[in-house]
């Protein structure tokens, strides 16, 4: 007996959906990581309470939000318990990630001088690494958690919601954790990188934050339009294998 092709192979379409999805993941996480000593400042027009009229935040920030836009987009197309799979293994990837750039810093180097700016640019000290791994793990699960939480009571609908509910709620967590193990307790325990004051701390957090969370809700129409996209293309590609 044989089968039809269209029933024996997996629909392309699905797959690329999640392969994206994943790269865009696995992508933006790896590029945070390497962002995040950095510490940006954007002017603005105006001043703000704690912050005044500059924000200042992490690197890491713009390529960490991408995360979250991944992560909601998998979780409403796969489940809570895909998008917790794709969490946690990327965690543990985030340990695959520093043990390649540092076993590259320690290698011999040909050049000296160029071994020195890799390691400056690419070697994040000990402060950010711990705090940017304890924050990750904790907001990560916590926006899925909360997402298929608010999912339960909505339904389908109010997409929205679940989207801005639950990254704006974990990107707080990430803020508060990531700020105060690296620019604080890492510091003060370890004795790598500075230790910031409250009002710096504080400042950082509400920057960093108010950048998340702007991301968080313009990103949602994005959200939108990649959910409607994949599921079209599946509702299509069913409707094929049925005809088949």
């Amino acid at each position: 007996m044989t089968h039809s092709n269209s029933q024996s192979r997996p629909s392309a379409g699905p797959m690329i959906a999640q392969v994206a999805l994943i790269g865009l993941f696995v992508t933006a996480l790896v590029t945070a990581q390497l962002t995040a000593s950095k510490l940006l400042a954007f002017s603005l027009p105006f001043s703000l309470p704690i912050t005044g009229a500059e924000l200042v935040l992490p690197g890491a920030a713009f390529a960490y939000a991408l995360t979250f836009l991944a992560s909601d987009c998998y979780a409403e197309l796969y489940g809570r318990r895909a998008a917790q799979v794709v969490v946690n293994v990327a965690f543990a990837m985030n340990f695959v990630v520093l043990a390649l750039v540092w076993s590259t810093i320690a290698a011999p180097a040909a050049d000296p001088d160029v071994s020195g700016q890799f390691a400056d640019v690419l070697g994040a000290s000990t402060n950010i690494v711990l705090g940017s791994l304890l924050a990750y793990v904790v907001s990560q699960n916590w926006d899925v958690v909360v997402f298929h939480r608010i999912r339960a009571y909505t339904g389908a609908d109010k997409l929205w919601l679940r989207n801005i509910a639950s990254t704006a709620s974990s990107q707080a967590i990430d803020t508060v954790i990531f700020v105060a193990i690296a620019f604080s307790l890492a510091p003060a325990l370890v004795g790598v990188g500075p230790v910031l004051g409250v009002g710096d701390l504080l400042a950082l957090m509400v920057g960093q934050y108010l950048l998340k969370l702007a991301i968080a809700v313009l990103d949602t129409p994005v959200v939108y339009a990649v959910v409607s996209l994949v599921r079209s293309r599946e509702e299509t590609t069913a409707d094929e294998t049925h005809a088949a």
